[in-house]
């Protein structure tokens, strides 16, 4: 059975950093693509960034030159670096796997970006 495990999200300044983790179970997904996506208040979940199984990442423009994603395929973990933050960045952020033709997904982590 596939899961996901979220953590690092929480309040920070404008102009701070956080770093989230998300790390799979229940199989090999070195093969798979991850990312993150994030909900603001009110609004539809968006794309933010993911990384292949040959690590090459992509983004949305909104975090391009200041958020960084990686993984860790051996132990199905990735990571979002995201630096000076913004509020417009607050948002429930949520990791995707894609895995076998199915989309799983983390319960969220809650990133608050004020001062």
């Amino acid at each position: 059975q596939v899961h996901l495990v979220e953590s690092g999200g929480g309040l920070v300044q404008p102009g701070g950093s956080l770093r989230l983790s998300c790390t799979a179970s229940g199989a090999d997904f070195s093969a798979s693509t991850m990312g993150w996506f994030r909900r603001a208040s009110g609004k539809l979940r968006d794309f933010v960034a993911s990384v292949n199984g040959s690590g090459v990442a992509d983004y949305t423009d909104s975090v391009k030159g200041r958020f960084v994603i990686s993984r860790d395929s051996a132990s199905n973990t990735i990571d979002l670096q995201m630096n000076r933050l913004k509020p417009e960045d607050t948002a429930v952020y949520y990791c995707k796997l894609g895995y076998d033709e199915v989309n799983y997904w983390g319960r969220g982590t809650q990133v608050t970006v004020s001062s």
